[in-house]
């Protein structure tokens, strides 16, 4: 790999605190990038290299939001570089942003969401395991990987909280559910962790990983039955984030919760509930 490429992944994982999902995709791109910039790659290329990449990306059918991901990664790439003092000029900056398909996030019904919860068995430990983590996301909405960072010191039962550790490096303090801390308890009891150790390990006593949990949703998806198409670990934290919404909380707190920087981000979810009310209108309205 070029060591311009790994200074700015070290830089990622170390001062930004991203994670590996997000280091594996830039590290992706820069790779497909040079491909295309060769000699000129990375420090000689030019706005129009950048604006032909992109170009090339969507006549090949690239969706409008992978490329505009990309564009951003070449963004922080060179703006990184250009703080070092390698260049003058980020050459991604002057590149337009592909307008993205508006699509809304995936999310489960309460109904939906309350069967998901009881899908796996709890007489074993595993089946404890997974509906804690279940009810984790769904009670807190938390990011995977913040999930995956939990341990037992995390977690105040008496108080319903649990303190998990975001992007940047910022903490943040969610109330957790009754359903949730009972769930964690049971499994918690049933496979205590040693001092310092996550709370969700396999079979080994490792930390799970982000694939296992992906895949665990998806296996109590199938066994439950009648639930919307492509429902991922994310789509508990929208889902979440849409049942407060809909039971009047208000956005700066949902923002709060969810960890956002941006208040944009996390309107969003007004579109979700504002396209549910547009149905109950259609559908009850005489002149609708």
């Amino acid at each position: 790999m070029d060591d311009a490429v790994q200074l700015f992944l070290d830089y990622l994982k170390h001062g930004r605190n991203a994670s590996s999902h997000t280091i594996k995709a830039y590290a992706q791109d820069l790779k497909d990038f040079k491909t295309v910039a060769g000699r000129e790659f990375p420090f000689q290329v030019t706005y129009r290299t950048v604006r032909d990449y992109l170009a090339r990306l969507l006549e090949r059918g690239s969706a409008r939001s992978s490329t505009a991901r990309r564009l951003a990664g070449l963004r922080a790439f060179y703006r990184y570089w250009k703080r070092q003092g390698k260049i003058n000029h980020n050459p991604a900056l002057g590149v337009g942003t592909p307008k993205g398909e508006y699509k809304l996030p995936r999310f489960l019904d309460q109904e939906c969401a309350a069967r998901l919860m009881h899908a796996p068995e709890v007489d074993s430990r595993w089946g404890r395991r997974d509906r804690a983590i279940l009810e984790t996301f769904y009670s807190t909405g938390m990011r995977l990987a913040e999930l995956l960072q939990l341990k037992y010191q995390d977690v105040d039962f008496s108080a319903g909280l649990v303190k998990v550790v975001g992007k940047r490096l910022k903490e943040r303090i969610l109330p957790i559910g009754r359903p949730a801390r009972n769930a964690l308890r049971a499994y918690l009891d049933s496979d205590p962790p040693r001092p310092g150790e996550f709370i969700f390990r396999n079979a080994r006593g490792a930390r799970l990983s982000s694939r296992s949990v992906e895949r665990l949703v998806k296996k109590y998806i199938r066994r439950t039955g009648g639930m919307p198409q492509g429902i991922s670990p994310h789509s508990l934290r929208h889902s979440f984030a849409t049942h407060l919404l809909d039971k009047g909380a208000d956005l700066r707190s949902v923002q709060e919760l969810l960890g956002h920087a941006n208040l944009s981000t996390t309107q969003i979810y007004t579109h979700v509930t504002a396209e549910k009310l547009k149905a109950v209108y259609r559908k009850a309205h005489p002149r609708a």
